[in-house]
């Protein structure tokens, strides 16, 4: 029997991603949409691309389900939470940054959900709070280096798609403003440092100084993020100890040769490559910021929470050569 599954901001971006993967997934049926905003409304009259695909009509009702995704903005599911008592034996996956530091709530604790480090504890886990799209790019580019205890001073430049800042309005996607321009935005100060830190010092066993520059890109979506570090193990030493770190993981990739974003762009993949001359090596990574960063990493920890091949419902390809 297919377990039942309620998305709470349907309407929004990483919302509407979850429905495009879910429809399709063998072992789930989307029980309710939930919007405050677009109640009443069909969901294929908001994403003319989920006609036939998803007609459901969203609601402000939420039902009971097996499995609950909170695609809310940042600091409200624990209000949600709060108003809308959730059964203990119900999986929840939150979008948001809610839990991501602090997991405890009321009698939840939600575990990490990067699951390149963190499987054995999604396994069976009842509440999961889901990395930012930025943390999982960059993470996944140290852990490697982390799990060596290599990492001192970090130096990090990343671009992110338009859809990264959500679906609200605002000046900077604007398709005027963003088209043929790039801007740096919340230098040295973005939300994600605190995550990434908390994550890597686990591995590195000392305090790491993440120096991160993030940049507005002229496209809607993916990450590209490029990150220095000095090292003294050769380039072939490096690709050996990605490689062994990522020989588990069938979303990640190790890559000898250049990388580019439209590898990833509508798959669940990061790809990484690595560069180096002297003693300073580049580790660039690339993901789609809606479905590794966000939709499908959480259908992803819904598969192994549940005991479901890890991949099910995300063998996808990219949208371009």
């Amino acid at each position: 029997m297919k377990k039942t599954v309620g998305i709470v901001g349907a309407n929004g971006y990483t919302g509407s991603e979850l429905i495009r993967l879910l429809a399709f997934h063998p072992h789930v049926t989307l029980s309710f949409l939930y919007s405050r905003s677009n109640s009443g409304t069909r969901i294929s009259d908001l994403y003319p691309d989920l006609t036939t695909v998803c007609e459901q009509v969203l609601t402000d009702q939420p039902e009971e389900v097996d499995i609950l995704f909170l695609c809310l903005p940042h600091k409200e599911s624990q209000n949600w939470l709060t108003q809308n008592p959730v059964k203990e034996e119900t999986l929840v996956i939150d979008l948001g940054n809610d839990f991501r530091l602090d997991g405890n709530f009321e009698k939840r604790n939600f575990i990490y959900g990067l699951p390149e480090i963190n499987k054995k504890q999604l396994s069976g886990s009842k509440s999961i709070a889901n990395p930012g799209c930025f943390a999982t790019a960059i993470q996944l580019a140290l852990l490697p280096l982390a799990g060596k205890e290599a990492l001192d001073e970090v130096y990090t430049t990343g671009i992110t798609g338009s859809t990264g800042a959500g679906q609200s309005l605002q000046a900077t996607t604007h398709f005027t403003w963003r088209n043929d321009n790039v801007s740096a935005y919340k230098t040295l100060a973005h939300q994600h440092v605190d995550e990434i830190l908390q994550q890597i010092v686990l591995f590195n066993h000392k305090e790491v100084s993440l120096n991160f520059v993030p940049w507005r890109g002229d496209f809607a979506r993916g990450i590209f993020t490029s990150s220095t570090v000095k090292t003294d193990l050769g380039l072939s030493d490096l690709y050996q100890l990605y490689q062994d770190f990522y020989a588990e993981a069938p979303f990640v990739t190790v890559s000898e040769k250049a990388i580019d974003l439209k590898q990833v762009v509508n798959t669940n993949r990061c790809v990484i490559q690595i560069e180096k001359s002297g003693n300073v090596a580049v580790i660039h990574s690339a993901i789609d910021n809606l479905l590794k960063g966000a939709s499908g990493q959480a259908v992803q920890n819904m598969n192994i929470a549940m005991g479901w091949e890890e991949n099910t419902g995300l063998n996808l390809k990219p949208i371009a050569f």
